[in-house]
């Protein structure tokens, strides 16, 4: 088993590593994608997202968002877990 599909980080733990390798399906091919943690402004205050430099496909984008309880922003668009918006997220 590949150590990195093993070691699962907690939204805390990922927040602190600034980065994470999260497995995801790109054209039908599961792969490892490098994430990185940006903060975005918003009135609320700024807000962490799960930033790729890449193309995803929105329904891959939405499950990673809702797995780790974390945005995720690709070239794409920026996806929020079910129920929740950027002052959810604003001070952590």
């Amino acid at each position: 088993m590949d150590e990195r599909a093993a070691k699962h980080l907690s939204r805390d733990d990922l927040l602190r590593a600034g980065k994470a390798d999260i497995r995801v399906r790109h054209v039908g091919i599961i792969q490892f994608r490098e994430f990185t943690v940006k903060r975005i402004p918003s009135p609320v205050g700024a807000f962490p997202v799960l930033f790729l430099d890449k193309f995803l496909d929105a329904a891959e984008c939405a499950r990673v968002a809702e797995e780790i309880q974390l945005p995720v922003q690709t070239k794409n668009g920026l996806f929020f877990p079910k129920g929740k918006a950027s002052r959810d997220f604003a001070g952590l």
